[in-house]
């Protein structure tokens, strides 16, 4: 199963690929603050959301990418390791 990760903390994103690894998850990570996720983003099964660090611009860049693909996107506006967890329990279920 593989996802990406958009926003959160650049100095978590080894403990994200870790918790998602338990979860046996590839995950690809987005900070945000590259300038277009949809060209790199390629064929996901969900994608993570932490709205709280992540531009506008690039939230509706992705929402862009997976429209029409029947992609769940899963939005969360906090970027912990527990709240990762959580989302990835509820995606993978």
């Amino acid at each position: 199963m593989c996802a990406a990760l958009i926003g959160g903390m650049d100095r978590l994103k080894r403990e994200y690929m870790t918790e998602a690894q338990k979860s046996g998850v590839k995950l690809k990570c987005y900070t945000g603050k590259e300038r277009t996720i949809s060209g790199s983003l390629g064929t996901v099964d969900f994608v993570v959301l932490f709205t709280n660090k992540v531009s506008h611009k690039a939230r509706k860049d992705v929402l862009a990418a997976v429209r029409g693909k029947d992609v769940p996107v899963i939005m969360r506006h906090s970027c912990g390791i527990s709240t990762l967890r959580e989302a990835l329990g509820e995606a993978t279920l």
